[in-house]
Formats: C-alpha cells, sequence, structure tokens
C-alpha cells in the first residue's frame, strides 16, 4: 500500500506539474518578452538621448554601443539616413526618415528578433536589435524545468509521509489480527482518529471479543459433551468388567438387569452421537429436505400414540388439544417428527409425573386489507410441560447450545445441551420458526410455527409475540 500510494501520489504531483508547465510557460514566455521589449524601448529612448545631446560618434555613445552589445543588443548608429551597420532592415530606415520611432518585431533565419529605432534629428537616428531567445534569458527553460522538479520531488516526499501515515493503521492491524491468530484475545487495537481508523479498530476489536466468547462458549460445550459421553461409556465399561471379571451373578434376573441397563446407556449414547451428527449436517449445504404433503394432525397423533407407554409409565399426565380436521402443510414429515419428538424427551425428562400437553393450531397473519378475499396463516404445533419452567433470561438462550444445560445441570434433569439447538436449526430448514415461551401449565412452551396454507377462515387467532424466539433470517 504505501509504495502505490507513493506512486499515485508522485503521477498526480507530474501531472500536476506538467499541467502547471503547458498553461504558464506560455504566459511566462509571453511576460519575459513583453518585459525584454520594454526594457529595449527604455534603452532606445536613453540613446536617442544621449546621441541628440552630442554632435558625431561621441565617446559616451560608443561606450553605450559597447555595453548594449556585450549584453547582447545590436546597437547601430544611423548618419545622414546611413546607417553603420547593414542589418538594420530598410522598413526601420524608411520610417526614421520619415521622423518616427519604430517598433517591430521581426523573423530572421528562423529566428524572432526586437527591433527599436529612435531619430535624432533630420538625418540620424539609433538602431537597437535583439534576439527575442536571448531577451527572455537563455535560462529560462532550464530554471523552469528545476523549479518543476523541485515541485515533483515535493509531491514525491509527500506522498511517501502520506503513504506511511497512511498505511500505519493498516500495519497495526495486521500485528493486532496476527497476535489474535496467535491465540492472544486480549489484543485490542487503540481508537484513535480518524474517524475510518477508528471504526476498523473497534471492528478488530469487537471480533477478538467474539472469538473470545465464542472459543468460550465452544470449551464449555466441549466440556458439557465430553461429560455426557463419558457417563454412559463408564457404566458400560463397568458392567463389561464386571462380567469379564466374573463379579456379576450370572443369573437370568441379575443379566437381565444388566442387559437393560447397558441398552439404555447405549441408546443413550447412540442419541448423543446421532444429535452431534446431525448438528453438523445442518452447517452444510446439502442437507436435505424432502418436502411433501403432510396430515400434521395425524403426524402429532401417532407421535403421542408412540410416547404414550413410556411418558405414562412415568406418572407424566399427557393430554392432547388436536383439531378434528386434517391440517395439511407441505413440509418434510421426517424432520418434523424429529423435532416433535425432541421437544416431547425434552419436557418428559425436565417434568415427570407434571402434565404434558400436544396442541396444534391454525393462525392467522394480518388480514390484507379491505375487500381482499384470502388471508396468509401458520400452523402452530407446540409442546407444553408442567414443569419447573424457564426464565425470562432463559427464553433468549433456550437455543444456544449448552446454555440450559450448563445453568441447571446441578438442579434439575438434563441432556447434553443439543436437543433444543438441532431443533431450532430443523425448524429453521424447514422454513419456520422455534419459540420458547411460559406455559399456562406452569412450565415451559415450545411453538413450531411453519408457514400453512392460504384460507379465508382459521379458527385461532395469533398469540403475541413471544421472548425467546427464534427468528428465521
Amino acid at each position: 500500500m504505501t509504495s502505490r500510494t507513493v506512486l499515485v501520489t508522485l503521477l498526480v504531483a507530474l501531472v500536476s506539474v506538467f499541467a502547471t508547465a503547458a498553461a504558464g510557460v506560455p504566459l511566462i514566455r509571453q511576460a519575459a518578452t513583453t518585459h525584454a521589449r520594454e526594457s529595449l524601448r527604455e534603452q532606445a529612448d536613453v540613446a536617442a538621448t544621449m546621441l541628440a545631446a552630442r554632435e558625431g560618434r561621441p565617446a559616451g555613445v560608443q561606450q553605450l554601443g559597447r555595453l548594449m552589445r556585450g549584453n547582447g543588443i545590436r546597437f547601430s548608429l544611423v548618419h545622414a539616413h546611413t546607417p553603420d551597420r547593414a542589418w538594420v532592415p530598410p522598413a526601420a530606415m524608411r520610417r526614421l526618415g520619415e521622423g518616427k520611432p519604430v517598433h517591430s518585431r521581426v523573423t530572421r533565419n528562423g529566428e524572432d528578433v526586437l527591433f527599436e529605432a529612435r531619430p535624432v534629428g533630420r538625418a540620424s537616428g539609433v538602431v537597437l536589435a535583439q534576439r527575442v531567445s536571448a531577451a527572455r534569458g537563455e535560462t529560462l527553460g532550464l530554471r523552469l524545468a528545476l523549479a518543476l522538479a523541485a515541485g515533483a520531488l515535493a509531491g514525491a516526499l509527500a506522498g511517501v509521509f502520506l503513504a506511511r501515515r497512511l498505511s500505519r493503521p493498516l500495519r497495526q492491524a495486521a500485528r493486532t489480527a496476527d497476535r489474535i491468530r496467535q491465540g492472544d484475545r486480549g489484543c485490542r487495537m487503540p481508537l484513535t482518529p480518524p474517524v475510518e481508523v477508528r471504526e476498523l479498530s473497534s471492528a478488530l476489536n469487537e471480533l477478538s471479543t467474539a472469538l473470545e466468547i465464542s472459543e468460550r462458549r465452544q470449551q464449555d460445550f466441549l466440556m458439557s459433551v465430553s461429560h455426557e459421553l463419558r457417563t454412559p461409556l463408564t457404566t458400560i465399561r463397568g458392567y463389561a468388567e464386571a462380567l469379564a471379571d466374573g463379579v456379576l451373578s450370572t443369573d437370568a434376573e441379575t443379566a437381565q438387569g444388566a442387559g437393560r441397563t447397558v441398552l439404555t446407556e447405549a441408546k443413550r449414547l447412540e442419541r448423543l452421537v446421532t444429535d452431534l451428527l446431525a448438528l453438523a449436517r445442518l452447517q452444510a449445504d446439502d442437507f436435505a429436505v424432502e418436502r411433501e404433503e403432510v396430515d400434521v394432525t395425524a403426524l402429532a397423533a401417532a407421535a403421542v400414540t408412540a410416547w404414550r407407554p413410556s411418558l405414562e409409565g412415568t406418572g407424566t399426565q399427557l393430554r392432547t388439544e388436536l383439531p378434528s380436521r386434517s391440517v395439511t402443510l407441505h413440509t418434510d414429515p421426517v424432520r418434523l417428527r424429529q423435532v416433535l419428538d425432541i421437544l416431547m424427551e425434552n419436557a418428559s425428562r425436565v417434568a415427570p409425573h407434571a402434565p404434558l400437553v400436544v396442541a396444534l393450531a391454525e393462525e392467522t397473519d394480518a388480514g390484507p386489507g379491505p375487500g381482499e378475499r384470502d388471508a396468509g396463516g401458520h400452523v402452530a404445533l407446540s409442546v407444553r410441560d408442567g414443569g419447573p419452567g424457564l426464565t425470562d433470561e432463559d427464553l433468549r438462550v433456550a437455543f444456544e447450545r449448552g446454555r440450559l444445560h450448563h445453568r441447571y445441570r446441578a438442579s434439575r434433569p438434563v441432556g447434553a445441551g443439543l436437543g433444543l439447538a438441532l431443533a431450532a436449526q430443523l425448524v429453521d430448514k424447514l422454513g419456520g420458526t422455534l419459540t420458547a415461551a411460559h406455559a399456562p401449565e406452569g412450565g415451559a412452551r415450545f411453538i413450531i410455527r411453519l408457514p400453512g396454507p392460504r384460507c379465508p377462515d382459521l379458527s385461532v387467532s395469533p398469540p403475541a409475540a413471544a421472548p425467546g424466539a427464534r427468528r428465521r433470517p
């Protein structure tokens, strides 16, 4: 950047110099010519005055002539209408003969020459001539070139200074970014003017802070997952060692109990690994969503039927609030059922011996306006429980991986902290939203909202926006 800035500044300086030269040189040449003509006229007047004061070829006039010739001015005296030099043009002699002064500029041998002549009496006079180039000064071009070169050099030096000044914050930002890359999350850039540099510094500092928070959350998440993996693995390993050492009784009842325990822990481990793989796949561009016409009422009823034995076995009071007619959506039934299973499992874990309600309703959007026939709607599939519930702060972070797990793992039954994050991302892939709110049963309420069919009559008005909503971008 420094080199390019210097190059650009130098080019700008050169363009300015050439533009100045193109506009200024003719003016300077004209001014120099005018000044030389005025000076030549004054010298001609002086010579004519001296010649009129004396007769013949006085020594003073001759000395003046030698002085002028030394300065590049030709000098000629006229006696009896005859000049003593052959270079005097006839036109000047005719005008002198008429008793009139001469002011002319003629071209001889491709060179411009200034002529000044003054009559002295009736038959005498003085004639002065000077080349225009000599009148302007032979070193005019050299001096002008030196001045332009000095301007270009000053522009280059200013470019170097400006480039170093501009690139200093960028170099500092690069060094800060390199330190952040090496793991120094406490590295910060000072907020210095101008505004653009302050914005760059602020953005880099915010990036460092975000990386620090993200890494801390990632570490917490990995610790939670490691803990969840270790628990079933420890149980399975303990039973395996007991069987290998012959410590475990070989009667049928004990063997069946050990088998059920190992199977339960293996399923738990399998579910955890499946959730991790699903979360990883959701970040991929090729994650498959196969949409078809789905009866959401039947899908919710099937899920309740599948979960009823295990839920009622733990004393959970399972209820449904499903419409009597079919509600059809164009969505992926497998993914929608997966989300519903995650929410029901989460509710059953945190709220045993409490109400658990699966509800389905249709919600209207804001009407399109008077005179229009249809209004768009959404289908809301919700799971409510009568468990300990969530705080308002919990609702805002409910779908961040491991946040609720880390907060409540010491006070209530929790999973691996992946289920709600997985459910939210699946609903997002389906084109809907997953929100968290307080349930009327006293626990938590999770609502899956999917775009529904457009129809003029929908039965349920939309509830107020719930805190903790995960909006689809």
